[in-house]
């Protein structure tokens, strides 16, 4: 069985929603972990669509 990707729309909607978690004044880790993203996986991310 194939990996599924999520698509671009999807990544820029996780980010979005850790930004709102740190909002609340949730840390920065728990936010990514809640989302089911690595550390790493998030910070590609958003440095490829972090701009968008």
């Amino acid at each position: 069985m194939a990996i599924k990707r999520p698509k671009p729309e999807e990544i820029v909607v996780k980010l979005r929603q850790v930004e709102v978690l740190e909002g609340q004044g949730m840390p920065r880790i728990d936010a990514i972990r809640q989302i089911s993203v690595t550390e790493q996986t998030y910070y590609r991310w958003k440095k490829k669509y972090g701009g968008m």
